[in-house]
């Protein structure tokens, strides 16, 4: 194979060539099936076919190569002629490995998420070959390799590369209360970037405690085609590194900056002022960036900034502090999130309760709530549902003992 000969190049691969080099060889057998039980009966997708047919097909559609990561910009009579050729032989080729059924069958996934339409059209093909203006098409629509196997995914500054998040934080929109016009307005824009139009980078400043991170987070359990990276403070500058990884694949991202600020001596926030507006290299349009933050200034000042006396032999200091501030001033929405009084932080234990089919007398339950704020953090969402937590488990516990 010259185009997808990377989709034999795991284990499983290997062990499946081996157990075909030498079929009467029961440790290769053995170590394969072992293999691909533990990826199917792990699997949070529905299994199509049996278990080496299911993980050929994730392999092919997750394989980066010329073929498929072209096919991510160009449509197929745009690719070179030698190109397409070879990529119909390697799924000639693919398509005799994908009937061998290695007694497989019998496995039953973990989780229930339904496959992609792509692996179902491959499945029932008989003619690989055939289906290569397809498979381009899908490649265009989702991407390939683990951006498009994975939504949500952590920066990692040591290894300089996207680490997946396999299971992203479920938190729904759904199970948060109050702050109902902010989220409105944060998903309007979120929908305008999703279907394609312009839209801002947002700021969603407040108190600890009031829904901030757990309302993006919520976002991908919201639109499912969104994807969303998170990346330190700290880790900004490595913005110029992580952009062009993502430019070219056709999905939207979130980048996500968590508890963003900064003290005066970090020059981090002068990569985040570049990339959201007035460096040479645009932010890609297929990018947003959403940040929370508890100050409203993001740069931490002083009062010594106000003055005008020259301090480390700066004659401009006002040019310093302006800098400073002009950094918030470059998200086009700023969300706040206000620390709720008693009667509004009540009414979310109320409500919370109530999702979660707690039975309590309602004077009871705001005693119990204000007492439980006043011994602990004080009125917040956060406080409410840790507040909630420990009522549901003292139920728990009660009930178990009856």
């Amino acid at each position: 194979m010259r185009v997808f000969s990377g989709v034999l190049q795991d284990e499983a691969g290997q062990l499946f060539l081996a157990s075909q080099a030498e079929p009467e060889s029961e440790p290769a057998s053995a170590a394969l099936f072992r293999c691909l039980a533990a990826e199917a009966e792990l699997s949070s997708s529905e299994l199509v076919g049996n278990a080496w047919q299911n993980h050929l097909l994730d392999r092919i559609l997750a394989d980066e190569n010329a073929f498929s990561l072209k096919a991510q910009t160009t449509a197929l009579e745009q690719m070179g002629p030698a190109l397409v050729k070879a990529a119909r032989s390697d799924l000639d080729e693919l398509r005799a490995l994908f009937e061998h059924g290695l007694d497989l069958d019998g496995f039953v996934p973990a989780g229930r998420r339904p496959p992609l339409p792509m692996k179902i059209e491959l499945a029932q093909s008989g003619d690989w070959a055939g289906s290569v203006e397809r498979l381009a098409a899908h490649f265009r629509e989702h991407g390939t390799g683990q951006l498009a196997r994975y939504q949500a995914f952590r920066w990692d500054p040591v290894a300089k590369a996207l680490q997946p998040i396999p299971d992203p934080d479920p938190v729904r929109l759904d199970q948060l209360y109050t702050y109902d016009a902010e989220r409105e307005l944060l998903l309007a824009n979120t929908e305008q970037f999703l279907a394609g139009y312009p839209a801002n980078n947002t700021l969603l400043y407040g108190d600890r405690g009031t829904g901030k991170s757990s309302t993006v987070k919520a976002l991908l359990q919201r639109y499912p085609k969104l994807k969303m990276i998170e990346i330190a403070p700290g880790d900004l500058d490595d913005l110029q590194r992580l952009l062009p990884l993502i430019a070219p694949n056709p999905a939207r991202f979130i980048l996500f900056v968590d508890d963003l600020s900064f003290d005066e001596m970090e020059f981090e926030y002068k990569h985040l002022k570049a990339v959201l507006e007035g460096g040479l290299r645009s932010r890609p349009s297929n990018v947003l960036i959403y940040a929370t933050s508890n100050r409203r200034h993001l740069v931490k000042e002083r009062f010594s900034d106000l003055t005008k006396p020259i301090i480390n032999d700066e004659i401009h200091q006002q040019d310093t502090v302006e800098e400073k501030l002009s950094l918030s001033d470059r998200f086009g929405i700023t969300l706040t999130f206000i620390t709720p009084d008693q009667a509004r932080y009540v009414n979310i234990v109320a409500s919370i309760a109530r999702s979660r089919g707690l039975d309590f007398d309602a004077g009871e339950l705001k005693a119990r709530a204000i007492r439980w704020a006043m011994y602990h953090n004080g009125f917040s969402g956060r406080t409410a549902r840790q507040f909630v937590d420990y009522l549901e488990g003292e139920l728990g516990i009660s009930g178990a003992q009856a």
